[in-house]
């Protein structure tokens, strides 16, 4: 089944799409989800035959964007491409996964085989039903933005011949994935960008400190009725990757007292950026995108912070967390209760399916062109530029001129097309 609604809005018209696709491609006995998609054209050009660009975005767990205007990325790629943005199967309006649905299993073990249906491999497949029932048939591009990169590189991996080219901003992973060799390389980084906090808002040292004894001292309940506890104070930090992330946090933090008392916007604030009530997915898969072949991932994030005591609830100055998942969010935040048993199995989990053709990759001749961020929080440059080496026709960008978020600067996107274009443009064809 496939619906299509069309209409207009400033600077886009848009058509959306809902589509039917199996629960788990592998076994398609299982039942049908619905996978929603819409793209987007300039209103002079809706009715050409334009080349597509898919643009795959972050996760695990996001929703397609909900442009407003044709700033950033959105605006350069709209002067020659139909830009596709697709809901992941699970978020937005893509059969959306929830504490609802996931307190409907009978057994953890249910709930487990059934997220684990909402990884990288079900996602490419899922764009390229898209491709060939949808747009024809043809060749389209990839627009990947941190996961966006990694379902690139599985793309790649299982279906190259369905793309022309390939756009990423980072979001290189490595090819032979390893959530205790990423977990090893972000603290270090996310320690980097505690200390950038602090350098900048010093009066922040004593400010932190003080909410941390006050949750320390006693109980204190966000609007939702969760306690919030230092940790989750902590997980705050999760923003440092981004440009104006260590300002978003000054900002909370300098109306977080009234009075004496933590104050109610504050507390509000807090629930709203921890509670993952709009991603849920990005928690209970977080770990498990890097589940491929043997081996568990095993809480990793969690394994390795022992090994950097200047993370404990106790240390000061307090020192934030970035994106790492802990097994206690899922008994304390009540969005992510539901989910606890599957992704306890999930972490468990000894066997995964293959993301990546090392072979393939090496053989690539689809081109590539990637920009590597640096000082990246979230997606390590070493193993960026590791991967870049081992996967032909890659050309990478090096730059800290830009966060995590580059990719809302046009200028960031436009440089990737001139790397594609200088190398002699994509491929064309079917």
């Amino acid at each position: 089944m496939t619906d299509t609604v069309a209409y207009t809005i400033p600077g886009m018209h848009v058509r959306e799409h809902l589509v039917d696709v199996p629960l788990d491609w592998s076994d398609p006995a299982r039942g049908t989800i619905q996978l929603f998609a819409r793209d987007l054209t300039a209103p002079a050009r809706k009715g050409e035959d334009l080349p597509c660009l898919v643009y795959l975005q972050g996760g695990p767990g996001g929703k397609g964007p909900r442009p407003l205007d044709r700033s950033g990325w959105l605006g350069r790629a709209l002067e020659t491409y139909r830009v596709i943005l697709v809901d992941q199967r699970g978020t937005g309006r893509s059969t959306r996964i929830d504490g609802r649905r996931m307190s409907a299993f009978a057994t953890a073990r249910e709930g487990a085989d059934f997220l684990a249906c909402f990884r990288a491999d079900s996602i490419v497949a899922d764009h390229e039903h898209l491709r060939k029932s949808l747009y024809g048939g043809g060749r389209w591009s990839l627009l990947g933005q941190s996961y966006g990169g990694f379902l690139t590189l599985t793309y790649l991996s299982r279906a190259p011949e369905g793309l022309s080219a390939c756009y990423v901003a980072g979001g290189l992973p490595g090819i032979d994935p390893s959530a205790a060799e990423v977990y090893r390389r972000t603290y270090p980084r996310v320690e980097a960008k505690n200390e950038v906090f602090y350098r900048r808002y010093p009066q922040h040292l004593a400010h932190v400190a003080r909410i941390a004894d006050r949750l320390s001292e006693g109980e204190v309940r966000l609007p939702d009725g969760d306690v919030l506890t230092v940790r989750r104070l902590q997980s705050l930090g999760i923003d440092f990757g981004m440009k104006p992330g260590h300002e978003r946090l000054h900002w909370l933090l300098d109306e977080a007292f009234n009075g004496g008392e933590l104050s109610s916007a504050f507390l509000y604030d807090v629930m709203a950026r921890t509670s993952y009530s709009d991603n849920p997915l990005f928690a209970a898969l977080q770990e498990s995108i890097y589940g491929h072949g043997a081996g568990a991932s095993a809480w990793a994030a969690e394994v390795e912070r022992p090994r950097h005591p200047q993370f404990a609830e106790d240390a000061r100055p307090l020192q934030f967390t970035g994106e790492m998942i802990y097994p206690w969010m899922f008994r304390e935040i009540a969005q992510l209760r539901p989910f606890q048993g599957a992704v306890e199995e999930l972490a468990a989990r000894e066997k995964w399916p293959l993301l990546y053709d090392p072979d393939r990759l090496a053989a690539n001749e689809v081109p590539v062109a990637a920009a590597v961020y640096y000082d990246d929080m979230y997606v390590d440059a070493g193993l960026q530029l590791d991967t870049a080496a081992r996967v032909g026709n890659v050309q990478t960008w090096v730059t800290n001129e830009y966060a995590h978020d580059g990719i809302g600067d046009a200028r960031v996107f436009a440089r990737l097309m001139e790397l594609v274009q200088d190398a002699g443009g994509g491929i064309t064809g079917a």
